[in-house]
């Protein structure tokens, strides 16, 4: 049940973001779509970080969406993405058949959303070797976008409505 008034004929979702606080709202839909369709990293490492993300947020909507087929302006195959990297990424920092950056992805996402203060030398070492510094800010900024949209689904529970049984 959404945290606000909704109107009961409304989707809580499509409501609050396209009916309320207008200016904000817009512009942090544009910023979102921003992530997708302007965003440098490969689509492997961008599902990697935003579904360890959408697992941190336990967000439904978030959870369920898969980019490849969600985004149709990356002009992407729907299966661009394998399902296993869904079904492991932020569950565990190292899973078959990912690549060390998509790894990276998911652990700087998990990290970024948990420990942000402990993201050590070690950590900065490694991505530093794997990615460049346009694609950590890339990368940062699209974390950052999830982490609080998602969260801002969350805490006004509008997301309820796609949540898988």
């Amino acid at each position: 049940m959404p945290r606000i008034d909704v109107p009961a004929d409304q989707d809580p979702m499509a409501y609050v973001w396209g009916n309320l606080a207008r200016d904000l709202t817009s512009a942090a839909g544009r910023y979102s779509m921003a992530v997708y369709d302007r965003s440098s990293l490969a689509v492997g490492e961008l599902e990697a970080a935003r579904i360890t993300i959408a697992r941190i947020n336990d967000c439904a909507i978030c959870t369920n969406w898969r980019t490849a087929r969600d985004v149709p302006s990356r002009g992407l195959a729907p299966d661009a993405v394998p399902e296993v990297l869904y079904e492991r990424a932020g569950l565990a920092d190292d899973w078959d058949g990912a690549t060390d950056r998509e790894r990276l992805a998911a652990e700087f996402a998990r990290r970024y959303a948990t420990d942000h203060l402990g993201m050590d030398d070690d950590l900065w070492g490694r991505l530093r070797a794997a990615y460049t510094d346009e694609e950590l800010v890339d990368l940062a900024l699209c974390v950052a976008c999830w982490l609080g949209l998602g969260r801002f689904n969350q805490v006004f529970d509008i997301d309820g409505a796609c949540r898988v049984p």
